[in-house]
């Protein structure tokens, strides 16, 4: 059996991608413990990343790289924002364990939209947020290998995920 449309696809890989000074740098892994499971051809994924997979058969190994554009996108100067410091009070107290460089914390905007962003520097009056995902401006490179294929079930593909093992459970 090969990786085709409405196939429930089961694969271990390891993505890396590259820091500032374009070295490659691990992201994640999966393995055949914690596989990623999906139903090719359903748009859950990255188009570019299924064109990779397809056709392969269950023990067949992947190596491949997907530049920024094509991966979370470039990064996007617009999707940094000041945020008034007084969004970091509590009860009127400042919750200065959550404002350091680096941490990732999630808000909501006016709509009640949630947003994760990443704390780029602090000052008296604002806090600066990058909202890009962790990963926009960056390559994503793969290498893995396909542990399973089978097809899908009515009531996977009516539902647009995996059920059981590896996927969503009733």
């Amino acid at each position: 059996m090969k990786i085709e449309k409405d196939k429930v696809v089961t694969l271990s890989y390891e993505l890396h991608s590259d820091d500032d000074n374009n070295e490659r740098v691990f992201v994640e892994k999966t393995d055949v413990a914690n596989p990623l499971v999906f139903i090719f051809g359903n748009g859950n994924l990255l188009p570019v990343f299924e064109s990779n997979v397809a056709g392969k058969a269950v023990g067949d190994a992947f190596a491949f790289s997907i530049p920024a554009s094509d991966g979370y996108g470039e990064h996007v100067a617009e999707e940094i924002a000041e945020v008034p410091i007084d969004v970091f009070k509590q009860d009127g107290i400042l919750m200065e364990d959550v404002l350091k460089i680096g941490n990732v914390v999630p808000l909501s905007d006016q709509d009640g939209n949630q947003m994760i962003g990443k704390i780029v520097s602090v000052n008296a009056e604002t806090v600066t947020i990058d909202f890009n995902h962790p990963l926009a401006g960056k390559p994503l490179h793969f290498v893995g290998e396909v542990v399973e294929i089978r097809d899908a079930s009515p009531d996977e593909l009516a539902h647009g995920h995996v059920h059981g093992a590896g996927g969503h459970q009733h």
